[in-house]
C-alpha cells in the first residue's frame, strides 16, 4: 500500500540524513542526455534496467515510476533545467520505512560529452537507512550501467541522424 512521504524541498538534496551520490561520463552531449531524462520519460525502461515503467503525469509535472521488485512511486518534478539538472521528489511510495526521497541528476559538459551525477537523498526508519547503505554498491552499479546503456542508445540515435 502506498504511503504519502514528506513534501521536502530541493534543499533536502544537501540536508538529507542519507545522501548517495554517483558519477559517470557519457559521450553524448548534455542536451541529448537531458532530453532522455526529462522529456522522454517513457523511455527510461529501455536504458535503466531497474525501471519497469515510467510515464509522465499531471501534464509532465509529475511521474509514475515502477521498479523491479514491485516498488511503485508517484513523483513531482522539482527542477527541470535544460542541459543542467533534473530533480524529482517521491510523494507516494509502497517502500517500507521511507519518509522522504529526492533524486537529482546534474549534467555538466565534459569535452564533447557529459559528466552525469546522480544524487539519491533520503530519510527513513533505521532499518530503511541500513538497507540503503547496504544497497549503495548495487545502486552505483545500476546507475553506471544505466548511463552506459543510455549513452549507447544516444550514440546509435546520433549515427542515424535522429
Amino acid at each position: 500500500m502506498a504511503r504519502r512521504l514528506s513534501p521536502v524541498g530541493l534543499d533536502f538534496i544537501e540536508d538529507a540524513p542519507v545522501r548517495l551520490a554517483f558519477a559517470a561520463e557519457a559521450a553524448a552531449p548534455p542536451e541529448a542526455v537531458y532530453r532522455a531524462l526529462a522529456e522522454e520519460v517513457v523511455g527510461w525502461p529501455r536504458w535503466f534496467r531497474a525501471v519497469t515503467l515510467a510515464r509522465p503525469t499531471h501534464g509532465g509535472s509529475g511521474r509514475e515510476v515502477r521498479l523491479l521488485g514491485g516498488a511503485r512511486l508517484q513523483e513531482t518534478v522539482m527542477a527541470a533545467d535544460p542541459e543542467q539538472r533534473y530533480a524529482y521528489r517521491v510523494d507516494e511510495a509502497n517502500v517500507p520505512g521511507v519518509r522522504a526521497l529526492v533524486e537529482e541528476w546534474r549534467l555538466t559538459p565534459a569535452g564533447s560529452g557529459t559528466h552525469v551525477r546522480w544524487t539519491f537523498a533520503a530519510d527513513g526508519s533505521a532499518p530503511f537507512r541500513l538497507a540503503l547503505a547496504a544497497a549503495r554498491p548495487g545502486l552505483g552499479r545500476s546507475f553506471r550501467t544505466a548511463v552506459r546503456t543510455l549513452d549507447g542508445l544516444l550514440t546509435v540515435r546520433r549515427a542515424a541522424g535522429q
